[in-house]
């Protein structure tokens, strides 16, 4: 892997198919993981320099769960996924885009020492970062693993809970990432996974902006194609845990819209919004090494 600095970045218009996306993505992530929070913080998604107004677009505070560490919020989330999963403790808890392992340091208090936290990200930056503060942490039950969120590391029916914050959205084949999650989770486990979704259409000079897509929005899917995803998957008792819109400043917007496009956007009630969804991957199974999940 090229020094960030090196690479060759990728024109917008070079951003056309599943494998140019990805790199574009890494890419992005890359210095992602190198610029500080407060920078990610007023940014969508850490996309950087999105936005002048000096508050958070998407995130959630982090700060009062317990395990939380502030050197691994890089303020890149749209949710607070941990706080919905329902960990236990002893419990194998997989981390999707882990970034620098905010979720899955506060996954570890809840599992505890008995448990097992994994966490997955496609940037060799943010797994370095993260491996770094488990170290500094003294954690030897949290493990960070490169790799694709479309084929993931992990063996079948091993895992217990799955989460993910804001990252699925960037995922180019949605329908191929939720077959994953459920083939890594056992019979009887569960996700909650934050994630940004639409509701109408959004005006094309915001959904072609690839330095939105990088920032959550463009990746995006219709909320009901999303929802329809997961049920198609196979996961049932899926329900939406917190919903909340995403307000862009006009400092944003502005950028791709007149003013008179902006005031007919924002009376469109069409938008941008962080869902909270949960699921569940039912089934028996009492052979030895089956993996069932024993509630």
């Amino acid at each position: 892997m090229l020094p960030v600095k090196t690479r060759h970045a990728l024109s917008p218009k070079q951003i056309n198919n599943m494998e140019n996306i990805k790199e574009y993505i890494q890419q992005k992530y890359a210095e992602i993981a190198l610029q500080s929070k407060e920078n990610n913080a007023a940014s969508c998604c850490g996309a950087g320099g999105c936005s002048t107004e000096v508050y958070n677009i998407m995130t959630d505070d982090y700060s009062k769960l317990e395990g939380y560490n502030p050197d691994a919020d890089l303020a890149l989330g749209c949710g607070l996924p941990t706080a919905f999963a329902g960990i236990k403790k002893g419990d194998f808890v997989l981390d999707l885009g882990s970034g620098a392992g905010n979720d899955c340091f506060i996954a570890r208090h809840e599992t505890g020492s008995e448990g097992k936290v994994i966490g997955v990200d496609f940037t060799p930056e943010m797994i370095a970062k993260a491996r770094e503060n488990a170290e500094r942490m003294q954690l030897n039950n949290v493990e960070f693993r490169q790799g694709d969120i479309e084929n993931l590391p992990i063996g079948g029916n091993q895992v217990d809970v799955v989460v993910s914050n804001c990252v699925l959205n960037l995922v180019p084949d949605k329908k191929q990432a939720f077959s994953e999650i459920f083939r890594v989770l056992k019979p009887g486990g569960h996700f909650s996974i934050s994630d940004v979704v639409l509701v109408g259409e959004l005006p094309g000079k915001i959904a072609d902006a690839a330095e939105m897509y990088a920032g959550c929005v463009s990746g995006a899917m219709q909320k009901d194609s999303y929802l329809n995803i997961i049920f198609q998957t196979g996961f049932q008792k899926v329900q939406i845990q917190k919903e909340k819109e995403i307000i862009l400043p006009d400092d944003i917007l502005s950028q791709y819209l007149s003013e008179a496009e902006i005031e007919s956007f924002r009376a469109s009630k069409k938008g941008i919004f962080s869902i909270t969804v949960y699921g569940e991957k039912q089934g028996e199974c009492c052979e030895p090494g089956c993996g069932c999940k024993k509630n």
